[in-house]
């Protein structure tokens, strides 16, 4: 899930370079919530 946030973080920052601010804007939110996601499934893995 982490190397799916870093992909749509790479597309964001081409897209942000080509001058795409949507896509890069929707990649860019993709992204957080992946990052967010991968973030709270790692702290319920250590708790349980």
């Amino acid at each position: 899930m982490l190397e799916l946030a870093l992909l749509f973080l790479v597309i964001a920052i081409v897209a942000g370079a080509l001058g795409a601010t949507g896509v890069a804007g929707l990649t860019m939110s993709i992204a957080k919530w992946l990052v967010l996601l991968f973030l709270a499934l790692a702290v319920i893995s250590l708790l349980l």
